[in-house]
């Protein structure tokens, strides 16, 4: 809730609440889906590599499916709910139902993690698990799926380029979010709040890009 009010205060002409929480709440109803659809890939990842490659190269394959299925995910969700409605009517717009979308689809996300968390760890646990989720893995999402919604803005009055982009920004969002997945893993946690800072340098280049969709024009 916090983050969703940090990014909503980005947009100069709110949009209907009404629409944002539905956004929001299609955004859980797809990590559902996209928790669903993980297994599968799962299982498919690994029937089709087995042991074919190194165990480091399988874990990144498996984890740009995942990648791949949540953007897809939070996209769809955004895209379902908001963008054929009327107040999807500015370039910004893009950004703001998308991370709607990603922040619901984070809290369900988390719900279900910390759970498992609190189970196994107690309060303490929990606590320090959540704070860094907080941090790191819910902030992720909200840039991955900003990319994506970036991607749409700068295409917002150019209808020809939207699928390209769209297409582009699902990918590049899936390399960010594997890549860092994949460092989380395979630093053991240790590196953690080393990994942090490139994620924190992205915030600050998505607030110049906040300003730039801002000022376009037709």
């Amino acid at each position: 809730m916090l983050w969703l009010w940090f990014w909503l205060k980005e947009d100069a002409n709110p949009e209907p609440r009404r629409i944002l929480v539905l956004t929001f709440l299609a955004g859980m109803v797809m990590a559902i889906v996209a928790l669903f659809l993980e297994q599968i890939a799962q299982f498919v990842v690994k029937g089709l590599l087995g042991h074919t490659f190194s165990q480091s190269l399988n874990l990144f394959v498996l984890l740009f499916f995942w990648a791949a299925i949540e953007e897809i995910a939070k996209y769809t969700a955004a895209r379902r709910i908001a963008f054929r409605l009327p107040y999807f009517d500015e370039p910004v717009d893009a950004l703001i139902y998308l991370i709607t979308a990603a922040l619901g689809f984070a809290a369900l996300e988390n719900i279900l993690f910390l759970i498992k968390v609190f189970g196994y760890q107690g309060m303490i646990g929990g606590f320090i698990t959540g704070n860094l989720r907080f941090l790191g893995a819910t902030l992720l999402h909200v840039i991955t799926s900003a990319t994506v919604g970036a991607s749409i803005a700068f295409s917002f009055f150019h209808k020809e380029k939207v699928t390209r982009n769209i297409l582009g920004g699902l990918f590049l969002a899936t390399i960010l979010h594997t890549s860092f997945n994949f460092f989380i893993i395979n630093s053991g946690g240790i590196n953690f709040f080393k990994i942090l800072i490139p994620l924190w340098l992205t915030v600050i280049i998505l607030f110049f890009v906040f300003e730039k969709i801002k000022s376009l024009k037709p």
